[in-house]
Parts: structure tokens; sequence; C-alpha cells
């Protein structure tokens, strides 16, 4: 089953940190996220990496706990639960992997109310530093490229 192929490469990202370098290692190249913020589906490896980060580094704190599991062929279900800024969290991912593994789509359901306002607040924030960092590194490197000339 390509669901348990890919839960076992999901739990190791998400337990070493969910870096992005290991995101790009297990998402497809065509994958698709659904945000429980963003009403638009966000299409491609890269987008759907950068979300997931995000998220890694604001629901995976400490608190973060995956506490119910459903698999059923190439589909996976997680149930978490997490606390953000003192706000309790209670979330599913829903997680469809292609036969090797990787995903290819992923959908984020949040609850309550107050818990989809702290997620926003966080993952807008937190991607907003990843896109300063993003900037900053391809200035970097513009002025890496020129320095070489």
């Amino acid at each position: 089953m390509s669901a348990e192929l890919g839960l076992k490469r999901w739990r190791a990202v998400v337990d070493a940190g969910s870096s992005s370098e290991a995101l790009a290692d297990i998402v497809h190249q065509d994958a698709v996220f659904h945000s429980p913020i963003v009403h638009t589906p966000q299409q491609g490896r890269s987008i759907v990496v950068a979300y997931l980060s995000a998220a890694g580094q604001t629901l995976g704190n400490a608190s973060f706990e995956y506490v119910r599991e459903l698999v059923d062929g190439d589909n996976a279900m997680l149930e978490f639960i997490t606390d953000m800024d003192g706000v309790h969290v209670n979330g599913i991912d829903l997680i469809r992997f292609d036969t090797d593994g990787s995903i290819v789509d992923f959908k984020v359901m949040v609850r309550p109310m107050k818990a989809v306002n702290k997620v926003w607040e966080m993952m807008a924030a937190q991607l907003e530093r990843m896109k300063a960092l993003q900037v900053r590194d391809d200035e970097i490197g513009t002025l890496s490229q020129a320095g070489r000339r």
C-alpha cells in the first residue's frame, strides 16, 4: 500500500523537523495543497513544500501529537492536536500518496474557529519570514555570481 510507505516517509520527515529539503523528497512535483485558510488549492512541489514547511515550524511545536490514524489504499487521515500560544488546535491531515509513496494531495482541516484564526496568524507570519529569507538568499546568490565575473 502506498499510504503505508508514504506515512513512514512522512513521519520520518516530521520527526526530523520538516525541513524544506526533506519535504521536497517526499512531495510529488504536481502535488496539491488544500489549506484551511486559503480558498484556492495550491499546486506544485515548491508551493506545497513552502506550506508544509511553514506548518512544521508553527504547528509542529513540543505539544504536537498525532492522536488517530486511518489508512485506506492510497489515502491516510491523521488527526492531530497541538497548542499554539495557549490556543488548543485540533485538526486532520488528509493525505493521498502515489504508488511510490510520494504525496500527491494534502488537505488540512482545523477546528475550532479560535484555532483557525491562530493558525492563520502564525502561518502568515512564518510564510512572510520564509519569503524574506528567500529574497535575501536570492540577493546573496546574485551578489555572489556578480563577484565571480
